[in-house]
């Protein structure tokens, strides 16, 4: 019983190590199939894997390259982005809507290629030959795409050049030229005080300053307030005024003592032709008592006008002390214009009297100088318009012929018992004249020639 019962035992036994024996001979795949058994579809090794693994390259490439695109299109959206932030013309707004453009088409291939991505799972166990195939060719064509996107926006990008080398340069000149304003401000501050300290007001100077308050505000809040352009405008504005505002408060010392200088120059000039004005009348008492009336009517009112316009210098003189007292300086400025205005003509008034006199009694003693000097420049003139030509051309020869027949008449008026000296010597100018004129216009004619 014993005995009978115990063999079978024995027997199973080394069955079961048997069966392990063989199953531990048995080759790898017929190991790993006995194992699986039977009803799944995994492959290993031959053309499946290979082609699970051109897949995976492809996923791997497009992948790649969608990287690549992507960061080329946000390098150019930082590119446009400054373009437009210094520049609104006609070809940036061209630029801005190229790459508007150009990223619908990024949007179009990137959501193809994700698209590709999401529909095949290559690490799946039971990944099918063919579906590893198709998502091989979708994942290279979804590259190819990204990589002929990518090319567009490299060549596109390249077309920016000239763009955003421009906005780059007007970008670097944003700090330096806001330093720079704010720096004439300070100066034409401390300018401003140092003229205060030697106790001219310069009011005008505060208010002008004054007025670039608000612009100094908008230019704290910078660029990305108001925009780069405008911001250079403003900082190159605020450098003008507040350099303009510095210089003139660095002359105004200067401008006071010279200021100074001139209203004493000017009253002592008045003073002088107060008293050479009186000196008109007997000039005038000589000419009425030695020439006829022709020869010093226009003369008679230079006295009562020369008093009359001294007068009124001083007038002005006194307005603008006042002015200077109050420091308006341009006030000043202009009152002292009108005061020179005022004595220039009294002094050629004046001068042009004793002037008239004195050529008189030349003329009067002996016409011959002031004949011949007049003779000679129609002479000259003449010799101008005959080199090298038989005979003048009219242009050239009416006019001296007649400057010719007013002189005669102009000596003949010299005869009588009252000879018009005066017509005399201002006929002998008019001829004078003529003959220049006459000798411009044939140097010119023949300069052009």
């Amino acid at each position: 019983m014993t005995a009978t019962h115990a063999r079978p035992r024995v027997s199973a036994t080394a069955s079961a190590v048997r069966d392990v024996i063989l199953l531990l001979l048995l080759p790898v795949p017929l190991l790993a199939g006995a194992f699986a058994g039977g009803g799944t579809r995994r492959w290993f090794g031959g053309r499946g894997e290979s082609l699970r693994a051109e897949a995976q390259a492809a996923k791997d490439a497009a992948a790649a390259a969608f990287y690549e695109l992507d960061s080329a299109q946000r390098e150019l959206r930082i590119s446009i982005e400054t373009i437009t932030a210094v520049d609104d013309s006609p070809p940036t707004r061209r630029a801005v809507e190229g790459f508007t453009a150009l990223g619908q088409r990024i949007d179009e291939v990137s959501g193809r290629y994700i698209t590709a991505v999401d529909a095949h799972d290559l690490d799946r166990d039971d990944l099918d030959a063919s579906v590893a195939a198709r998502a091989r060719t979708e994942l290279n064509r979804a590259r190819d795409e990204l990589v002929t996107v990518k090319t567009e926006l490299d060549r596109f990008g390249e077309g920016l050049g000239p763009l955003l080398d421009k906005a780059e340069t007007r970008l670097a000149r944003l700090l330096p030229a806001t330093e720079r304003a704010r720096a004439a401000l300070l100066a034409a501050s401390n300018a401003l005080d140092t003229a205060r300290g030697s106790g001219l007001r310069a009011d005008d100077l505060a208010a002008r300053l004054a007025r670039l308050g608000p612009e100094l505000t908008r230019l704290n809040q910078g660029a990305g307030r108001h925009g780069v352009g405008e911001t250079l405008h403003r900082a190159d504005h605020v450098l003008r005024e507040a350099e303009a505002v510095r210089a003139d408060a660095e002359k105004l010392p200067a401008l006071a003592a010279d200021t100074d200088k001139r209203l004493v120059s000017l009253r002592t000039r008045a003073q002088a032709l107060t008293t050479r004005a009186q000196g008109v009348e007997p000039v005038l008492s000589e000419l009425r008592r030695r020439y006829s009336a022709a020869c010093w009517q226009d003369l008679q009112q230079v006295p009562e006008q020369a008093a009359a316009d001294i007068r009124l210098a001083e007038q002005r003189l006194t307005e603008a002390a006042a002015a200077r007292d109050e420091q308006r300086w341009p006030d000043v400025t202009a009152l002292l214009g009108t005061v020179r205005a005022l004595l220039n003509t009294t002094d050629e008034a004046i001068s042009a009297a004793r002037e008239r006199l004195e050529r008189l009694d030349a003329v009067a003693r002996d016409r011959r100088p002031e004949l011949d000097r007049t003779r000679f420049a129609l002479r000259d003139a003449q010799r101008l318009a005959m080199a090298g030509r038989d005979r003048p051309d009219p242009r050239h020869a009416r006019p001296l012929d007649d400057a010719v027949d007013r002189l005669e008449r102009a000596v003949a008026s010299l005869e009588g018992r009252h000879p018009d000296y005066w017509h005399f010597l201002t006929e002998a100018e008019a001829v004078r004249r003529t003959a220049a004129r006459v000798v411009e216009q044939i140097r010119e004619e023949r300069a052009g020639g």
